[in-house]
């Protein structure tokens, strides 16, 4: 009786997906996408900068563009989209706005709770002023600014805005 073995071997790569590190741990990952950077005020610009230092930072080119107003736009997936609009007053970066959609109300609801912290963290002692959550900074060297953050969620969308803005 002959037995007759065949081993077939192929060596299979396997790719083990690169994730990419977090950002901000403990928050919701939109968080790495909305606000991007720990660094400056929101995605690692400060307010008085350039319009060129802006369109570098966005990963798209702008949907609207004048000389003090950058626009862009970006879709998270088919439920979750956002918007950032960029005043600048001659070449220098007055206020961020950014609003974020989203038809997951629980989504909408769980990255405002985030916003919230992630901000009181930053900026300490937080006030509610009509409905909205407005952190100031004073600190250091840095201009003092605001951050005022809402949700204008309604039953069936969520929505939640913030603004970055000079604290005159």
């Amino acid at each position: 009786m002959v037995f007759l073995f065949v081993v077939s071997c192929t060596n299979e790569k396997k790719e083990d997906p690169k994730t990419k590190p977090r950002v901000f741990a403990g928050y919701h990952p939109l968080l790495d996408e909305i606000i991007r950077s720990k660094e400056g005020v929101f995605r690692g610009i400060n307010l008085n900068s350039k319009a060129e230092i802006i369109k570098t930072i966005e990963s798209a080119p702008p949907i609207e563009k004048s000389p003090g107003h950058l626009y862009f736009e970006y879709k998270v997936n088919d439920q979750t989209n956002y918007s950032i609009d960029y005043t600048l007053n001659k070449d220098s970066l007055e206020e961020i706005n950014v609003q974020i959609n989203s038809n997951d109300l629980e989504l909408a609801n769980y990255l405002f709770c985030d916003l919230k912290d992630y901000y009181a963290n930053k900026l300490p002692n937080p006030t509610e002023d009509q409905g909205s959550v407005v952190y100031n900074c004073f600190e250091g060297q840095r201009k003092p600014f605001v951050v005022s953050l809402s949700d204008n969620s309604s039953p069936t969308q969520g929505s939640i805005n913030m603004v970055i803005y000079k604290d005159k």
